[in-house]
């Protein structure tokens, strides 16, 4: 070769904003260094608030309804260790401490409505929690879409019917003089009234709920069934899994966290079995059974002007449900759900 030939070496890579060393650490198969210190500090709270102004200002009506509505009312348990009177107000009315508590378990009207109120919550608990479930099966498993469509209308308009309706139509198919009293006693049987048996009347307001509420219910369980990663289906057809197998150890497995999680919240709303259901059927049955604590509330705190008492039933009402949704999210974390939140373990 001629003298004046060059040897080739390899070009230096330019520095351009000081990426030189990362670039060239790249060439030779090297991973990139890291950041110098400071360089992924974490931006201040005012630029995360810049950067995500859009979104904070579509929670922020969202926040402030829970804000006003929820959390700002929370002021007012004071009541419950006052005797409160209205026209005095909060800093005016006398100091009572405990009294308020003591009173209500005294009365035996309250206990007599916590009675009523668990059985209906557990009714509920047990006949129509699992309802919503079993039918977003069902309506999971239907073929044809324009079918289903027409079925989930079908079963979730009764949702969107108030209570006053929903009992007087029940009052027209199980009352006194309703359609099956007519149909039992033409068939030789001994007429039924429902609407005033006090026996039945956990049954009947446990009903009315399921006929209300089931299919709205499903929506969420729907939601989750969608979620179901579709080739598990497959891969068990494949391997011989028929639909029971299928189900149990798929599709319930799926949906799973969704059931915990409102299994969790209902719960927290034990001591709640709704008041405008309860108090237009109260009076068919009587207090002794249709009374609940949402209408003990009602009649001893509004009607009877017994403020202080009242608001103890309710500050209990809300400590118990707390309870309960912590005990059972922490139940839920022990057999490795996630619950309501997560504590960082739970997979």
């Amino acid at each position: 070769m001629s003298s004046n030939s060059q040897t080739l070496t390899p070009q230096a890579t330019p520095d351009v904003g000081g990426l030189a060393p990362v670039a060239e650490g790249r060439r030779r198969g090297r991973p990139p260094a890291e950041p110098a210190a400071g360089q992924g500090r974490k931006k201040s709270l005012m630029a995360r608030i810049r950067r995500d102004k859009v979104m904070l200002l579509l929670i922020a009506p969202g926040f402030l309804y829970f804000v006003v509505f929820h959390y700002v009312p929370l002021a007012g348990n004071i009541i419950a260790f006052l005797d409160y009177k209205p026209y005095l107000g909060f800093v005016d009315s006398v100091w009572v401490g405990l009294d308020n508590f003591a009173a209500m378990f005294q009365d035996g009207a309250f206990w007599e409505a916590l009675r009523n109120t668990l059985v209906i919550t557990g009714l509920q608990l047990a006949l129509f929690f699992p309802v919503p479930i079993c039918l977003a099966l069902l309506l999971n498993s239907i073929v044809s879409n324009r079918i289903r469509k027409f079925v989930q209308s079908v079963v979730y308009l009764p949702h969107f019917i108030g209570w006053v309706i929903i009992v007087a139509v029940f009052s027209e198919v199980l009352g006194a003089t309703g359609a099956v009293p007519h149909l039992l006693e033409s068939l030789g049987l001994q007429r039924f009234d429902a609407m005033t048996t006090p026996e039945f009347f956990p049954f009947l307001v446990t009903i009315q709920s399921i006929w209300k509420d089931a299919g709205w219910g499903t929506i969420i369980f729907l939601a989750a069934l969608m979620n179901v990663d579709q080739e598990l289906y497959e891969a068990a057809a494949v391997d011989g899994a028929n639909a029971r197998h299928r189900l149990w150890h798929i599709t319930l497995p799926g949906i799973m966290p969704v059931i915990i999680l409102l299994l969790i919240l209902n719960l927290g709303s034990i001591l709640s079995v709704g008041f405008e259901q309860i108090v237009l059927q109260r009076d068919n049955v009587g207090p002794g059974a249709g009374e609940v604590l949402d209408t003990y509330v009602y009649f001893h705190g509004i009607q009877d002007g017994q403020w202080g008492p009242a608001a103890a039933v309710g500050l209990v009402k809300g400590i118990v449900g707390l309870i309960l949704v912590l005990g059972a999210n922490k139940l839920a974390h022990l057999f490795g759900q996630e619950g309501v939140y997560s504590n960082g373990k739970s997979k």
